[in-house]
């Protein structure tokens, strides 16, 4: 199996053994994105739910596109909330980045994530 990993530099820096991005490159092109949290390229992190919403959002799509994809690839999203009452204003967020795209949606409530984190999305693509 052939893949390459994509850490483009507008995403926080991938420390803690993993990558942002592992496309497999043999045969059909998938791209699984490692959760993507919401700080920015310079440590900054949005006070409010859908300020880190997009953030997330926006670090998804630096990945997909330093694969040479864009959010029309995706087949899978899977969000990690903080709390259930996000579930609103997380899927406003989520309709307003994916619009008419349909993909594979799953929604947990995790209380494991880094406290000043309301949110962490992992996603897979295809090519």
């Amino acid at each position: 199996m052939k893949k390459s990993l994509h850490n483009p530099a507008s995403v926080g820096a991938a420390v803690g053994g993993y990558t942002h991005g592992c496309q497999i490159t043999e045969g059909q092109r998938i791209l699984f994105v490692s959760g993507q949290i919401p700080e920015a390229a310079d440590g900054s992190i949005a006070a409010d739910f859908e300020g880190q919403a997009r953030q997330v959002w926006h670090n998804i799509e630096a990945v997909l596109q330093d694969a040479g994809m864009t959010l029309d690839n995706l087949v899978k999203v899977t969000t990690f909330l903080t709390d259930r009452e996000q579930v609103p204003a997380n899927r406003k967020v989520r309709n307003e980045m994916l619009g008419e795209r349909k993909v594979a949606l799953t929604v947990m409530v995790a209380t494991t994530l880094e406290a000043r984190w309301l949110l962490e999305i992992e996603a897979i693509a295809m090519a």
